[in-house]
């Protein structure tokens, strides 16, 4: 990962360092001294090491930070922590997750059984002039031993400069509000994170509240910029704001769109559905699920991310039912009326109804909801930028820039407010 910034300060909130690196280099906990780890002299035996340096240790410890971002939940490490891209920091992922579970629940290990829990985080400075920090987000499958790296995560990226901050990546001198630059792997586009600082640390307590999040935190503005194509080849992969696909022996009418992300958007009364149902009632649905799987395999051969059905990647593209306003009632039992939304949507993420909605696809929808055309600017009541969407945990809005140049579709930027707190910081253990 390069050199540490922010010497006592980082190390003051990141805690103590990895037993064991996944590589197998020592280097056991010990007192912080402005460095990232303690001189030998001063570092202590630690009860979960055997006094023989010969013995096996019962346990492979990594540094990780578990960290909410928006609705999702995430391990988050250093660069510099992991083992080399590859199968080795794949399993790393996905032994500290307790993947793969035939149970579905990731009872072994930090994962909570859902997408939407079942996250990771590395974090670097940036090799590049006109960022800050860059990161890789990992999608880990459930009952799979599999990390996808095809897309980023919207709901995450807001925890990416807050980690930076407390494991000493980044550095912000100045209290007050602040602009981080963070570099996508995934995707090769920047982020543009605005927040506020104080002590050197995001300031994590505020009013704002989230839907699907329960309390209320300091708002963290991210402004995806040029987040056209971030996996496709624009924001209208085809040319077209809507395509048939062919889906077993029926034609489905659709939306394909990447603005942060790809999505495939689809009528929810294509498919019988109102929009306004509940996850549960959506995954009860086996044969709904099928449909909705193969739709959205279809929109990846169609988008150009695979040759076949058969090889889509598990996280993208996201497929998403969009219906016009309507009354709808929360997870919660609350009653969200019609005139409070400009337009309800239902997404599914790695073969489950989300909760809420990945943030990504918050934005594609508001860059979408612009677009002439498409499903979702036919089912939207908004005229402006800024689109509000009803999702199962409550109204999230997000907003996207989108204009014409010389009869050609750009998006300059597309934009939302999340919440984001550090929930455990030290070592996490990988299995044997």
């Amino acid at each position: 990962m390069g050199n540490m910034q922010g010497g006592e300060k980082a190390a003051e909130h990141f805690g103590v360092t990895a037993l064991r690196r996944a590589d197998g280099d020592d280097h056991r906990a010990g007192p912080r001294t402005g460095h990232v780890l303690a001189p030998p002299q001063q570092r202590r035996q630690t009860p979960c090491m055997s006094a023989d340096p010969n013995s096996r240790p019962l346990n492979t410890w990594i540094d990780a930070m578990f960290m909410r971002g928006g609705t999702s939940k995430g391990l988050f490490f250093r660069e510099q922590d992991l083992p080399p891209a590859g199968p080795q920091r794949d399993r790393v992922f996905t032994g500290a997750l307790g993947s793969p579970d035939p149970f579905g629940r990731q009872l072994d290990g930090m994962g909570g059984g859902i997408s939407s829990l079942s996250k990771v985080v590395s974090v670097a400075p940036s090799s590049r002039p006109d960022a800050d920090v860059e990161y890789t987000f990992g999608q880990v499958a459930v009952r799979e031993a599999a990390v996808d790296y095809s897309g980023n995560c919207g709901n995450l990226s807001p925890a990416v400069v807050p980690f930076a901050l407390l494991a000493g990546i980044h550095e912000v001198d100045d209290d007050g509000p602040a602009s981080v630059i963070a570099h996508n792997t995934n995707t090769g586009k920047l982020i543009e994170v605005r927040l506020e600082v104080a002590d050197g640390a995001a300031v994590t307590s505020g009013d704002f509240v989230l839907p699907g999040v329960a309390g209320s935190g300091a708002p963290i503005e991210l402004r995806y910029l040029d987040p056209s194509g971030s996996r496709t080849s624009g924001a209208l992969p085809t040319g077209c704001s809507v395509d048939t696909l062919e889906v077993g022996g029926r034609s489905i009418e659709v939306s394909l769109v990447d603005v942060a992300t790809p999505m495939v958007f689809v009528a929810a009364t294509d498919l019988g559905l109102t929009g306004a149902e509940l996850p549960e009632a959506l995954d009860a649905d086996a044969e709904l699920a099928a449909l909705v799987e193969r739709t959205r395999r279809a929109g990846a051969v169609a988008m150009g991310l695979c040759a076949v059905p058969e090889d889509a990647p598990q996280s993208v593209p996201k497929i998403a039912m969009v219906a016009p306003p309507a009354d709808s009632v929360l997870l919660d039992g609350t009653a969200v009326p019609a005139e409070e939304c400009d337009v309800l949507i239902r997404a599914a993420s790695m073969g489950l109804s989300h909760r809420a909605i990945p943030g990504t696809s918050a934005m594609c929808a508001a860059a979408a909801a612009n677009i002439e055309g498409t499903v979702v600017q036919r089912c939207s009541t908004s005229w402006g930028s800024e689109l509000r969407i009803a999702t199962p945990s409550g109204v999230v809005a997000a907003a996207a820039d989108v204009s014409a140049e010389d009869g050609a579709l750009k998006v300059t930027a597309a934009s939302l407010f999340r919440t984001a707190r550090p929930l455990m910081r030290g070592q996490v253990a990988l299995p044997q």
